[in-house]
């Protein structure tokens, strides 16, 4: 900010979106600036908004946010949609103490927030509105939003600036193209950390009052103007919010810190943040986390605390890289080609398994394992990282082609998880599926190049059994759209592997398990290789399953 209010916001974070240029200050004061927010929403620790109040106290203007909320939007529920709005309820009251209003607008964002510019010129008669400002998204339908409504701000001749308050290192500043992977991105970031993870100036109480977005909005009625699926409801455990977010990563320091650094990779331990639905939806920068932890780790947390920023910033920014730098982030098109050449070879192999959508959603699969990470994510929201690469590389072994393997991760991860719907989610989907920040492996059926997992490498990592029967279809933890009155049918407990023969496709046919040599984990430096043995062979067709104790060669 300037002299009198701290710090400013460094203009490498920001980019302006259209061609018109903020005028200097002193020019005109007055009139208001606006933040548009969307991706982060947060009123503490946002250079997006610090920004906009810049901008806002050199010209003695009033300081407005805005938030532009779309009946539906991809696939998610009422599940993510109800942890955004109660989120945004507890961060408009932090802005309305600080004297900035808040509106919530419904509707698309190339319409409304242009509308409440308008409205805002004709209460400001004495200035204009000098700027908005903007958060930043790579991903496609966001940026469409933001250049939809830079055009036609261009139009009123008003400016947009797009501020990456989302990423320690701005996005454009980190790389100019799409990095192969952690290895090239890891020391452009690790090196300009000491530049962009810098303390946070605070949110001042803004000297100037507005005009409007005074009030609490309507939490109920916008609840209510939604047009999602109902049936998959909020996740208790999951509360909203700042203060929420920052309870939980004072909990990580607190109680899980210690073990992140080598129990992080077993789904039986708590010792991961939890954070990650906090940060998808902006409630808590990731840049705060990273302060936070980096303070916090010294002595016997040193590895934690540096294992912690290699996730949270490190491969969280590498999946904003690739969905910024590669439009076709979600689709197959978005694979290097080594691997798109080696899957399209293998994409009319004999699958020995093949599930529809519905008994993937269900859990109604020959495997135990998969149907418990499956059961943990409908339930609880979330899917340990480690099993979530397992989970969507049995897809691609259990479905037609692998453009239907990660049509129906997509699908799954962003109808279910309350981190789904953002760039690590997508990145993660093509990391299993498609072999991206990867390389190639050995060759073998249906996987070609791309990495296999099996169960028994699993069973080398942590206790199968105890995971399996903690979320088996009797020992789950209770579904959140039970707890929701949902109508969803709750998937059935896996038959015992003496009966599996006489199962159907709903519950195919197991047999033995067979080694697997250590596997990494994408996100993680101390997880192992992919195992090349193949197990639990069996053949299904049209509904008949007959065993097969066959073990087929790397």
């Amino acid at each position: 900010m300037s002299g009198r209010s701290g710090p400013s916001v460094d203009p490498r974070r920001c980019r302006a979106l259209n061609a018109v240029a903020v005028a200097e200050a002193g020019s005109r004061s007055g009139g208001s600036v606006v933040y548009w927010m969307s991706r982060d929403q947060r009123a503490q620790d946002n250079w997006a908004l610090l920004k906009a109040q810049e901008l806002a106290l050199e010209r003695k203007a009033s300081l407005y946010v805005c938030f532009c909320l779309v009946p539906k939007f991809l696939d998610g529920t009422i599940r993510h949609f109800d942890f955004m709005l109660r989120g945004l309820a507890e961060t408009s009251k932090d802005l309305q103490s600080h004297n900035v209003g808040f509106e919530l607008l419904k509707g698309r964002s190339v319409e409304e927030v242009p509308k409440f510019v308008k409205l805002l010129q004709r209460l400001g008669k004495k200035g204009p509105v000098h700027a908005v400002v903007c958060d930043f998204s790579p991903l496609r339908v966001p940026s469409e939003w933001a250049h939809g409504v830079a055009a036609a701000l261009q139009k009123m001749a008003v400016p947009l600036v797009q501020v990456d308050a989302h990423n320690v290192v701005p996005v454009w500043e980190a790389s100019d193209h799409q990095e192969v992977g952690a290895r090239t991105l890891r020391p452009k970031i690790m090196g300009r950390l000491k530049e962009f993870l810098v303390p946070f100036p605070p949110l001042r109480k803004h000297p100037h009052a507005p005009l409007t977005g005074k009030g609490a909005f309507n939490l109920d009625a916008a609840l209510k103007s939604l047009q999602v699926d109902r049936r998959v409801g909020p996740v208790s455990f999951f509360k909203p919010g700042a203060a929420a977010a920052k309870h939980q990563l004072e909990d990580f320091l607190r109680r899980r810190l210690k073990a992140f650094d080598t129990q992080r990779n077993n789904p039986n331990v708590e010792a991961l943040s939890g954070l990650s639905p906090w940060i998808k939806f902006g409630q808590i920068s990731a840049a705060r986390c990273a302060l936070v932890v980096q303070q916090a780790g010294k002595g016997d947390t040193k590895k934690s605390a540096e294992g912690f920023v290699e996730e949270a910033v490190v491969r969280r920014e590498l999946a904003d890289n690739f969905c910024f730098y590669n439009k076709h982030y979600d689709s197959l098109k978005g694979a290097a080609e080594w691997a798109a050449k080696s899957l399209q070879k293998h994409s009319k192999d004999k699958r020995e398994y093949v599930y529809t959508r519905a008994q993937l959603e269900q859990a109604k699969t020959h495997d135990d394992l998969w149907n418990a990470s499956q059961r943990q994510m409908v339930s609880e929201g979330k899917m340990h990282g480690f099993l979530r690469m397992y989970w969507a590389k049995k897809v691609l072994e259990w479905t037609k082609s692998p453009e239907e393997a990660l049509a129906t991760v997509i699908y799954l991860n962003d109808r279910y998880s309350m981190d789904g719907r953002d760039p690590n989610g997508y990145v993660g989907c093509m990391w299993s599926i498609c072999g991206v920040h990867d390389m190639g492996w050995a060759e073998r059926k249906v996987f070609g190049k791309i990495r296999y997992m099996n169960y028994a490498g699993c069973c080398k990592k942590f206790r199968v059994a105890e995971f399996e029967q903690r979320y088996s279809s009797s020992g789950s933890k209770g579904s959140a759209d039970e707890a929701a009155s949902s109508k969803q049918t709750k998937p059935r407990r896996s038959p015992g592997r003496s009966s599996r023969a006489k199962q159907t496709l709903r519950s195919a046919t197991g047999s033995k398990r067979a080694k697997a040599k250590p596997l990494r984990n994408r996100n993680s430096a101390s997880a192992s290789a992919a195992s090349s043995k193949r197990t639990r062979s069996s053949k299904t067709v049209k509904g008949r399953s007959s065993s097969s104790a066959k073990r087929r060669k790397p």
